[in-house]
């Protein structure tokens, strides 16, 4: 119930808000009129198209500034900040707008004063609304009540929890302890009085917030609170902070609970695997352009096929073969083991510098990353991302630990969190192991964009090549 509270809240924030910015349009359009003694400041299309435009803008960039989410505000000065953080962005994107429609008559202080009153009007709504929350709301008699069961440290984090949480009226009665006598904190009772605790406190909901430990039986406590028609909430005793990601989904109305290792979700995939077909189509067709030019070089150069193809572990442990332009002798996999005792890099994984398999041609692809190009086929293939982890040899995966076999729970990319980040200067496996858990703990699809501009930047400036 409280989280469809934070849906109701936050949509009336949002059409308020969306009332503000056309409010305050008109009224930046009328001061300036009056103030400039009768001239229109704006033409009339272009003021439609900006305040169409700046409800939309400021939706998003309030939004992602934490002012839709499920939180309360931690104080009114940190509320005034982000509300001046997305208005200052509002009206530099509405400022480039207005630039490229030099041609249409708009006044200065009209986009002044509509700055200004976008703010104000905003700034009150917010403070307005966030004061009857904080105040009035709460102090109503149909208050919900919540109760929390378990030990102090899981039960008092919940607590924190649900002091923060946005909504129009809730307050915590207190925390039941699961075993009073090894519990110092401060408890309203014992979970075998609970059936009590519920009629003297007049409680609306119980939270059971208990550890993994099975000498404490929830069983009969829930179907009490079932009985009673009391709502009940249950913090699964797998989960802890920071560790993994669970959510309940419904399978044809049965309720999974599912935990899940990195950010990924079904429609960052979708975006995801339509950004690798553009760029695997745009990428496909320069290594075609390329093609006859550079395998005329390698042929020239040294003996040996044009194409590298070597088998790479893939998403979960999927076999494929990459392709790559040859930088090395043909032979270079057969002399791999007597460059073993140069390797540079700790873990599993190889690398020699001014290694001298690398042919004249192989080492100009390598430094203008040339060499990559065929692998934008794998990537038409749904084998490889543009953005990723770096895919290893099934030689490395052998050699890995079970907490590095995470990095190949997504697919491997052209480029990754590694590659921008210096990788002639990591030598570590364990931090380029942590460079990609890094990316798929945080992943958005915004990510991979940055990566792929990064990746641009690196390659002009030739660093990092190996």
């Amino acid at each position: 119930m409280l989280q469809q509270q934070v849906v109701i809240i936050n949509n009336i924030f949002l059409v308020a808000d969306a009332i503000c910015v056309i409010a305050a349009g008109y009224l930046a359009y009328y001061t300036s009129f009056i103030s400039s003694g009768g001239v229109v400041p704006i033409d009339q299309t272009l003021f439609y198209a900006a305040l169409l435009s700046m409800m939309f803008i400021n939706s998003y960039m309030m939004g992602n500034f934490g002012l839709y989410g499920d939180k309360r505000p931690q104080s009114y000065l940190r509320l005034t900040w982000s509300i001046v953080k997305a208005i200052v962005l509002d009206f530099a994107f509405l400022g480039a707008g207005l630039y490229f429609y030099s041609g249409l008559a708009y006044s200065r202080d009209f986009v002044g004063y509509y700055a200004l009153f976008t703010f104000g009007l905003i700034l009150l709504l917010r403070i307005a609304g966030q004061l009857y929350l904080d105040y009035l709301s709460p102090k109503g008699f149909n208050v919900n009540r919540i109760l929390i069961v378990g030990d102090p440290e899981r039960g008092n984090w919940v607590k924190g929890i649900f002091e923060e949480q946005l909504s129009w009226g809730h307050e915590i009665a207190g925390r039941v302890s699961v075993d009073q006598g090894k519990d110092a904190g401060e408890v309203l009772g014992t979970l075998e009085n609970l059936p009590t605790l519920l009629k003297q406190h007049s409680i609306d909901e119980v939270v059971f917030a208990v550890s993994g430990d099975r000498a404490v039986r929830l069983e009969p406590h829930l179907t009490y609170c079932r009985k009673i028609g009391m709502p009940v909430r249950i913090l699964p005793a797998m989960w802890h902070e920071n560790e993994c990601i669970l959510a309940m989904e419904i399978c044809q109305g049965v309720p999974f609970l599912t935990m899940r290792t990195s950010n990924f979700n079904a429609a960052g995939l979708l975006y995801k695997r339509i950004l690798d077909i553009v760029g695997g189509l745009v990428g496909t067709l320069l290594f075609l352009l390329m093609f006859p030019f550079v395998a005329l070089a390698i042929k020239l150069d040294s003996p040996g096929p044009v194409l590298f193809r070597q088998k790479r572990m893939g998403q979960h442990g999927r076999v494929f073969e990459v392709l790559k332009f040859r930088t090395m002798c043909a032979d270079a996999e057969a002399k791999k083991s007597e460059l073993m005792k140069d390797n540079q890099m700790n873990g599993a994984i190889f690398k020699v510098e001014k290694d001298p398999r690398i042919t004249r041609v192989g080492r100009f692809l390598r430094k203008t990353s040339l060499d990559e190009f065929p692998q934008f086929v794998n990537v038409l293939k749904g084998e490889m991302s543009l953005v990723g982890t770096r895919p290893p040899t099934l030689e490395e995966v052998e050699k890995y630990r079970p907490e590095h076999l995470k990095r190949i729970s997504a697919k491997p990319g052209i480029t990754g969190m590694w590659q921008v980040s210096g990788r002639n200067k990591i030598k570590d496996f364990d931090k380029i192991v942590e460079l990609d858990c890094q990316y798929l703990d945080h992943w958005r699809f915004s990510e991979d964009l940055k990566i792929i501009f990064k990746t641009v930047f690196v390659v002009l400036q030739r660093k990092g090549a190996i």
